[in-house]
């Protein structure tokens, strides 16, 4: 279960999220699918919903690892951009 503390930051990250191209391609491709847009966003609030997720900020960036699905989301702390997971 995730803290009062790591629920805030995520709350803030989904509010804020945004996306670029070169996102939608690399999910796509490490996930070996082919989503729409609009899927890989909602996939990826989905994986930022999820109550198990651990969030960690190392530099710049924050960490969701999301372990059921196997996955790492790579944020960057200052614009909410997602890198690539």
């Amino acid at each position: 279960m995730r803290t009062q503390a790591s629920r805030n930051l995520l709350d803030e990250i989904k509010k804020h999220i945004c996306y670029t191209e070169l996102v939608y391609q690399r999910v796509n491709k490490k996930l070996a699918v082919d989503l729409s847009k609009s899927e890989v966003e909602v996939l990826v609030l989905a994986i930022l919903s999820d109550v198990t997720n651990d969030v960690e900020k190392l530099r710049k960036n924050y960490y969701v690892t999301n372990l059921p699905r196997l996955v790492q989301l790579e944020i960057n702390s200052f614009n909410y951009c997602q890198l690539y997971q």
